[in-house]
């Protein structure tokens, strides 16, 4: 931990907060890009879920103040968040910029974007576009607008998408929000924490979006999402038993929750579609169902 965090942090101070576990080169990527910004963070926070193989050593050369937080039990993203962002308001920051460690900003003018954007357009949050970062003008991952799925940035328009964010990759949170919305919650672990908290910035009303100006880059996660019906249908299916596990029992939880309990019959239609009649895997849907309503049930055992 750097001493340099207890000094004050001026008016509209930026922090941002990077969770990281065994990646180390992906990490010093990450930060490499955010140390260039050309508006810099004022102060960076690096949570450490894996310190049996630590990233200290990464995060010491970071050339601006910074805090590194390991953490002798593994969080997930979604408790390793929390921890970041509660550090982050403890410091003072007005602003909390979110970043994973496999993903960085496009360039170095990501952030400047982002709070001209949510100074112009008074918003809460503000994300940029997630895109492949092997092919970055298509989507990291797709988004569905309707029945229809875009998977280019070309399909999105060229301004701003507002109601809609990705708010791990990249995403740019007031602190007064984070006041209103709180933080990600510890119990989901990965997978679905972000959909969660994007549930509770719906509900609270207040106004974000995505800027299509600028972008975050992000290893490509539309393989899991897998085509029925022509394309107008698609179902997650993670490739390993890790990722179904929190995915679905997590879905569960969500599918119970305000805001989202319409959509809960039509997920049953939806996976039953796609387990039986396109997998042609009975078991796995009745796997399904037991993780989702283990969720429901509020069961979040560790796998």
């Amino acid at each position: 931990m750097m001493a340099s965090e207890t000094r004050q942090l001026p008016d509209g101070a930026v922090v941002g907060v990077v969770v990281t576990r065994h990646r180390r080169e992906l990490l010093a990527d990450s930060l490499k890009v955010i140390a260039a910004q050309t508006r810099p963070v004022d102060h960076l926070v690096v949570v450490d879920n894996g310190p049996d193989d630590s990233a200290r050593e990464v995060v010491a050369n970071y050339p601006l103040p910074y805090t590194y937080l390991p953490s002798h039990r593994n969080l997930g993203g979604a408790g390793g968040f929390a921890l970041g962002m509660l550090h982050a308001l403890s410091l003072g920051a007005d602003w909390v910029w979110l970043a994973d460690d496999d993903g960085r900003p496009a360039d170095e003018n990501v952030l400047a974007i982002l709070l001209e954007e949510a100074e112009k357009r008074d918003l809460a949050e503000i994300s940029p576009v997630v895109s492949n970062i092997d092919a970055p003008d298509k989507l990291a991952f797709p988004l569905r607008r309707g029945l229809t799925w875009k998977r280019s940035q070309s399909e999105l328009g060229v301004d701003f998408l507002p109601g809609i964010a990705s708010l791990m990759n990249g995403a740019l949170f007031r602190a007064s929000t984070l006041d209103v919305v709180g933080v990600p919650d510890l119990r989901l672990f990965f997978r679905g924490d972000e959909v969660e908290l994007h549930r509770r910035l719906v509900r609270s009303g207040l106004p974000f979006g995505t800027s299509l100006k600028t972008k975050y880059l992000h290893p490509d996660g539309s393989d899991e999402f897998k085509p029925m019906l022509g394309g107008k249908f698609h179902a997650q299916d993670p490739e390993n038993e890790v990722k179904r596990y929190y995915t679905y029992r997590n879905r569960g939880y969500l599918l119970s929750q305000p805001g989202m309990r319409k959509i809960g019959a039509l997920e049953i239609v939806r996976f039953g579609l796609y387990f039986v009649g396109v997998k042609r895997d009975p078991k796995a849907f009745l796997q399904w169902l037991k993780l989702v309503r283990q969720g429901r049930a509020e069961k979040f055992y560790r796998y």
